[in-house]
């Protein structure tokens, strides 16, 4: 990589610029969560562009990870609201790049909404660069399956089961000891761990385009990854450096999210009980 762009670092800077000056790629990993462009209003950023001004900034920002950083064997993920999905779709098709999984995260502590359904997913898309070379830990991924947790079947797997393509995982609360007050948007580690875990190794380098609140490189710095992020904000840059060095230290600790299929089927027995004894709540709208 070029002189300045070091690893365990967050650089300040436009990441298609960066990218595009690299002598050869350097990425085992790269997660890329960009602006949606719905009117956020970041640092020194307004996610506000018009259409085909977004979607020739995604071209050239992908192409860049694509072609200049992601190493032949390495694994490319996307995160995306509705309104680009199929853009960013039609956008990795178009670079050659192939396509595993397009994964929904369900996520609860969604927004209330009055006129329409209440959102409550994103997008995560997963390419590789080649499709016969790339690097999948299943075992550090596996989950427990209904055949274990509900049916008792002697057939399951003791080693559990894949995750599904549909991943449930709250947003980050207020109340959650991972989020940070300086930035308006922010992923769970515990998301980011099923990630990093299943699509990179210890001393792999993953690489963060849209740096932001730093998520992506504290769980990398955390999994034993080397990790490189850039963003074009300052504030950011200062304040998610000093995110990973406290996490590092013990001085930061993550929230437990994670997934757990045995719980949440607990959960949903619970209130099947309830509304069997005690019948449904009265409804109180129109």
């Amino acid at each position: 990589m070029t002189e300045e762009l070091v690893p365990n670092t967050i650089v300040q800077g436009d990441c298609i610029e960066r990218l595009e000056k690299l002598r050869e790629p350097v990425a085992d990993l790269i997660f890329a969560d960009p602006p949606f462009n719905i009117g956020y209003k970041y640092d020194v950023y307004r996610d506000s562009k018009k259409h085909h001004e977004y979607y020739e900034w995604t071209e050239r920002w992908m192409a860049a990870c694509a072609r200049k950083a992601l190493k032949p064997a390495g694994s490319f993920w996307v995160a995306i609201g509705d309104e680009y999905a199929a853009e960013i779709k039609t956008i990795g098709d178009g670079l050659g790049l192939h396509l595993r999984n397009w994964v929904i995260w369900h996520y609860t502590f969604g927004q209330n909404t009055k006129r329409k359904f209440a959102r409550s997913h994103a997008h995560l898309f997963y390419w590789v660069r080649t499709p016969e070379l790339f690097t999948f830990n299943d075992m550090a991924v596996r989950i427990p399956s209904a055949r274990q947790t509900t049916y008792a079947d002697k057939r399951a797997n003791p080693k559990g089961k894949l995750p599904d393509d549909v991943w449930s995982f709250s947003r980050v609360c207020g109340t959650f000891n991972e989020r940070v007050q300086w930035h308006p948007c922010q992923m769970p580690e515990k998301l980011l761990e099923r990630v990093v875990e299943v699509s990179s190794n210890p001393g792999d380098l993953v690489l963060d385009p849209f740096s932001g609140s730093g998520t992506t490189c504290v769980v990398a710095a955390r999994l034993g990854r080397r990790y490189l992020g850039f963003d074009i904000s300052e504030q950011y840059v200062t304040e998610s450096t000093k995110r990973i060095a406290d996490t590092l230290a013990g001085r930061r600790v993550g929230t437990d999210i994670a997934e757990d299929p045995e719980q949440l089927r607990a959960e949903r027995r619970k209130t099947l009980r309830t509304y069997r004894d005690e019948g449904p709540k009265p409804f109180d709208g129109v």
